[in-house]
Formats: C-alpha cells, structure tokens, sequence
C-alpha cells in the first residue's frame, strides 16, 4: 500500500515538472558515477553496478527524446579507468561490448533515429570492443533525430593536448598560418568528431567535480551543472527533471541579466544625449525577448517609447549595442 502511495506520489510530481518545463538544453553531458559504490554497498561486485548502471543509461535516452533533448553524451570510460585491475576491467569491457551491440540493433533506437558514435582514444581499448564502436557506428549512421556520444577512452586534457599538437604540426609545416588559428580550427581536431557546446552537465554519486569531461564544450559554454547524492543506478526520472530545472534557472538568471546590462547602457547614454538612448534602445529591442523590453523602456525619459526596430547607423549607436552582443557571451554563472 505505502509502495503504491509513493509511487502516486511520484507520478503527480513528475507531471508537475513536465508542466514547468519552459526551455530545453540541446546538449546534455552524464558523468555516470556511483556504479561501484551501488554494487558495493549490497555486497556485489563492481560489475554487478555498471550493469545496473546500463538499465539507467537506456531510460535516459527515452527521458531526453520525450522532452526533446538534441544531443547525449555519456563518460562511460575514462582514461583514467585503465589503472582498474583486470578482473574489473575485463568484465567492464565485455558490457560495453554486449550493450553496443544490443543497443545497434534494437529497434527503439532506430525508431527514435538515435545515431551513436564514440569519442576518444578509441584505439586502446580491446579489438572486441572496437569493433563493437564500428558496429554501432555503422548501423545508426543514418539516423539523424537524435545524437549518443559514448565517451570511451576519454581525457579531456588528452583531447585539447592532442589538438594543439596538431595545430603546431601544421603551423611547423607551414601548411597553417599562426594567425589563422581560431575556434574553429581547434573544434576540428578534437577527435574527429563534431559536437555542441554542452548546456548542461548531470554527476551523479555525490562528488561535486566535473573530472576532465569535455572541457572545451562545456567549460567553453559555461555549462549548468547539476550534482546529485544517487548512485547512477539510482538515478530516476524526478533527478533528470531537476537537473533540466537547473538549466533553466541558469538560463532565466542569464536572461535578467541581459535586460539590467541592457538598461544600464541606455541610461549610460541617456545621461550624455537622450536621442542617442532612443537609437541604442531601438537597436537593443531586436536582441532582447519580448517580455524584457519594458525594462529598458522604463529608463527612457517619460513620454518615450521604444518603438518598433529602425535602422540607426549612429557609431556610437552601433558600438553600444555591439557591447551588449559581445558581453553576452561572456556573462558569468550566477
């Protein structure tokens, strides 16, 4: 009976979450922790968790494509995992195996048009594992609907080392300019395979530490980051839905941040020349949402209004407004 109330409970609250669900990040990263502890803790083995662990990884994807979730990216293998004794990795690589090629073949997957493909130093881990990534690989290159990144072999300070040594190569050989390098130029060399910057960050298992998982994507991006106390097995739905919940907060603080950045501008300028205000808040109403613009319109002289965009080619129109795109993407995590 109390079983039956929980899981009520539960339910109505799930529903409630799904309903506060405004904005969805794009890319979701995992830091699967906590299968070895779980496993301990009822007195099994390690592979007794990270299989438990599997079961978790698969209700995931079907909780990211309801909520529509583009892009998933699972550590399930760091470098640093090769330190484990044999009889731990031996068994652990047998799982990965066996769940890339199930997961290849189920028909759910492809039904949800889930294209998987691996990252990191792939080539050192066992022949049977590799050929399970080329099976999985091949047999879902063609969906497009949604994206499964498997982190295997991966090191995120490997990744940005191993790109910059192709960058210096290149430039050793002349077949690069210095000045050419940028952004894109580095995304390019970062295991050969293209991801977004990530939007949020899940770790299970109670370690508040991003532990060298994809640096440059989500560092870079400033991610939302969400901790939580459950051992990956343990992982439900209702912890997926407040990790989304933290990504939202992020975005909504990002969001009045940009407004108050926005009026303080208009008021900088409207202390030196009213018109020029009026020019930077035609220029800014492009750039904010709908629900932001009373807030820079309350610091235009009374009787103002920030009218419908028009064209102001004003310098110091357009350099003010630049500075707000620019700043943008720099605004720091409350």
């Amino acid at each position: 009976m109390l079983d039956r109330l929980r899981s009520a409970v539960e339910r109505a609250y799930l529903r409630y979450l799904h309903r506060r669900v405004e904005t969805v990040p794009t890319h979701v990263a995992v830091i699967q922790d906590g299968n070895r502890r779980y496993a301990r803790e009822r007195g099994d083995d390690a592979p007794d968790g990270h299989r438990a662990g599997a079961n978790t990884t698969e209700r995931v994807l079907d909780w990211c494509a309801d909520l529509g979730v583009s892009e998933l990216t699972l550590y399930a293998f760091s470098t640093e995992n090769f330190e484990r004794p044999d009889e731990e990795l031996e068994p652990l690589f047998d799982l990965l195996e066996t769940k890339l090629l199930e997961f290849a073949d189920a028909d759910r997957v492809h039904d949800q048009g889930v294209q998987v493909r691996a990252i990191g130093d792939v080539d050192r881990l066992p022949p049977r594992v590799r050929e399970a990534v080329d099976y999985a690989e091949r047999r879902t290159a063609d969906n497009d609907r949604f994206t499964l990144n498997v982190a295997l072999a991966y090191g995120g300070r490997t990744e940005l080392l191993d790109a910059a040594r192709g960058v210096a190569r290149e430039v050793a050989a002349g077949d690069l300019d210095p000045a050419d390098v940028d952004v894109g130029t580095v995304e390019r060399r970062l295991y050969d395979r293209p991801i977004r910057d990530v939007d949020l960050i899940v770790r299970t298992g109670g370690d508040e530490r991003t532990s060298n998982f994809l640096p440059w994507h989500a560092n870079g991006n400033e991610a939302a980051v969400y901790f939580c106390t459950p051992y990956w097995p343990e992982f439900s739905e209702v912890d997926f839905m407040r990790a989304i919940r933290t990504y939202q907060a992020r975005e909504a603080s990002w969001r009045r941040a940009r407004a108050e950045r926005a009026a303080a501008l208009v008021r900088a300028i409207a202390e030196v020349e009213i018109a020029e205000a009026r020019g930077v808040a035609r220029r800014l109403r492009g750039r904010l949402p709908r629900s932001e613009i009373d807030v820079v319109a309350e610091e235009l002289p009374e009787g103002e209004d920030v009218p419908a965009a028009e064209a102001v080619s004003s310098p110091a129109t357009a350099s003010v407004a630049s500075a707000v795109d620019a700043d943008d993407e720099s605004e720091p995590a409350d």
